[in-house]
């Protein structure tokens, strides 16, 4: 079966536990994903990741804010970059039902100082999409890979959608409403420690939001990775972009 979906895309070239990581990916194409942003400390510390859907407005995990991003890098996909740039958070804006990464709703806005771009074309709407199962999709991020420390380029892997009920049946019937599955389940690919927040990314559209897999366990366990699915807080995401401001 196919799930109807209106989501937000990209027009670029396109946990229960913090963060995750990227297990069995490669390094991303320079310039290829240049909507993805490193939530970054005060001192320059890669906390999660999210990417850009206006030029001053980025998506992440709700969990994330309880690391306290203080700004983010954008410009490079290697942390280290001389192209990159550190821009300030403005403000942070969790969704109002979000409690505990468990119960779903992990979700994040994130409103930086300045603009990043000159013009707002950076998303759009597409309606009459559809995620199919075992649609081959992408997930990227700097957190962890299998055998190192976090890394400093942008790693990504591909990853399969996997049907809903076979995913709420690997997750013992203890999955949040509103998640999309994909990678972590009959396969070695899939993301880890410090990819939270980061998207999930199906024919050139964000989908869905890294938000936790099982136990923290990126060796990889028969147990899908689980993204907040955007589609489902399109309405509150528009009513941000709008008032530019937290939605009451």
């Amino acid at each position: 079966t196919s799930v109807h979906c209106d989501l937000v895309a990209l027009r670029f070239a396109l946990e229960k536990f913090h963060g995750f990581k990227i297990i069995n990916g490669n390094k991303a194409p320079e310039n290829s994903m240049q909507y993805m942003v490193s939530l970054q400390s005060k001192f320059g510390f890669h906390l999660c990741g999210g990417f850009l859907i206006r030029e001053d407005v980025v998506v992440t995990a709700a969990h994330c804010d309880e690391l306290e991003p203080y700004q983010i890098l954008v410009g490079s996909h290697n942390l280290k970059g001389s192209n990159r740039r550190l821009i300030k958070i403005q403000s942070r804006c969790k969704h109002p039902d979000y409690k505990t990464v468990g119960l779903g709703n992990d979700i994040m806005l994130l409103k930086v100082s300045i603009s990043l771009s000159p013009t707002a074309d950076h998303f759009t709407k597409h309606k009459n999409c559809y995620n199919s199962d075992n649609q081959i999709c992408s997930v990227a991020g700097w957190g962890k890979t299998l055998n190192s420390h976090d890394v400093d380029d942008l790693q990504v892997v591909n990853v399969s959608i996997i049907n809903p009920k076979v995913c709420q049946q690997q997750w013992n019937n203890e999955l949040p409403p509103n998640v999309i599955c994909a990678g972590g389940y009959n396969t070695n690919k899939g993301f880890c420690q410090g990819d939270s927040g980061g998207p999930l990314v199906c024919d050139g559209k964000a989908v869905g939001v890294v938000s936790f897999n099982r136990n923290a366990n990126c060796n990889y366990p028969d147990a899908p990775n689980v993204y907040t699915d955007i589609s489902k807080y399109l309405p509150w995401i528009n009513k941000f972009l709008m008032e530019n401001k937290c939605p009451l």
